[in-house]
């Protein structure tokens, strides 16, 4: 498929709810075509390293916590305008703010645990996926 990257990352909460399929298919049925997709777990270093541009913010270490705190899925996604289109399927960032069809709003359940972490900007979302898949783990496929 012909576009732009950006990154999803299915949070612990959402994954421990057993929300993960549902998220999925509705990244899918939005149009995005899936890249690489794993389940993992997040090591502090590599959250601190993550969410670095953070490090000075009041809630770092509690997004450090919950970050680490149970496994997360994590999905390299394509599309045309792949990071304003998929922030625009995930809705605000707090879910009782975002739209009603939103993954936010059907999935999150506070402004941390908000079910859902998408790329700010296609230069994030270039180094969030390297950050999180090795090269081997990205397919570029051909959406028919």
């Amino acid at each position: 498929m012909v576009g732009s990257i950006t990154l999803a990352i299915i949070k612990p909460k959402a994954v421990e709810l057993g929300h993960t399929g549902a998220i999925v298919h509705t990244i899918n049925a939005a149009g995005f075509c899936i890249r690489g997709l794993k389940m993992m777990r997040m090591t502090r270093e590599l959250a601190e390293e993550f969410y670095a541009v953070h490090k000075k913010s009041d809630f770092f270490n509690g997004l450090v916590e919950f970050m680490t705190s149970g496994p997360i899925v994590v999905v390299s996604i394509t599309a045309e305008n792949a990071v304003v289109s998929f922030r625009n399927t995930i809705g605000a960032t707090d879910p009782k703010m975002a739209a009603s069809d939103t993954i936010r709003a059907k999935f999150g359940t506070s402004m941390q645990m908000n079910a859902i972490h998408g790329s700010d900007s296609d230069k994030n979302a270039i180094r969030e996926t390297n950050l999180l898949f090795a090269p081997e783990e990205i397919f570029d496929q051909k959406r028919s």
